[in-house]
């Protein structure tokens, strides 16, 4: 079952990413098949379909995700929840290392395995589109940069 999300509350969710995917952080001019808007918490979950709900999500991201909200992690054999947009700082969570999204925590482990942020294709679409210097684009570098305490 899915919720209709109105042209409205579609554009408000796309101009807070910033045209970014708010998961792997590659803009939207930069994906062949663009971003969506996603349910961080799917509706057979209990999401709403509210824009404190909803993402805005590269496909690959969004069809990876699909309705889950964590997996188990390799390193510690537990459930972990997904990075949430909304709530959580992805430096928190993940580090850039080169073409390779890093994760930092458990919460950066499930996401970046169920999401395949370092799958062969997809890094080297990030690879191809840091030689032309458009990643990670100058609004995606706002959410890299880890903040000072």
């Amino acid at each position: 079952m899915t919720s209709y999300v109105s042209a409205q509350i579609r554009r408000e969710v796309e101009s807070r990413a910033e045209n970014l995917c708010e998961y792997c952080l590659i803009h939207e001019d930069d994906t062949y098949l663009g971003c969506q808007v996603d349910h961080v918490i799917a509706e057979k979950h209990g999401g709403a379909t509210e824009a404190d709900n909803l993402s805005y999500a590269c496909t690959f991201c969004n069809r990876a995700k699909g309705t889950d909200i964590g997996s188990v992690t390799a390193s510690s054999n537990e459930f972990a929840r997904f990075f949430n947009p909304r709530t959580d700082r992805w430096a928190d969570h993940f580090a850039l290392d080169g073409a390779l999204i890093e994760p930092r925590t458990s919460v950066g482990e499930a996401t970046a395995k169920i999401l395949r942020f370092n799958e062969e294709g997809r890094v080297l679409e990030r690879e191809s589109l840091i030689d032309i210097g458009r990643y990670p684009s100058q609004q995606a570098n706002r959410h890299i940069t880890p903040s000072e305490t």
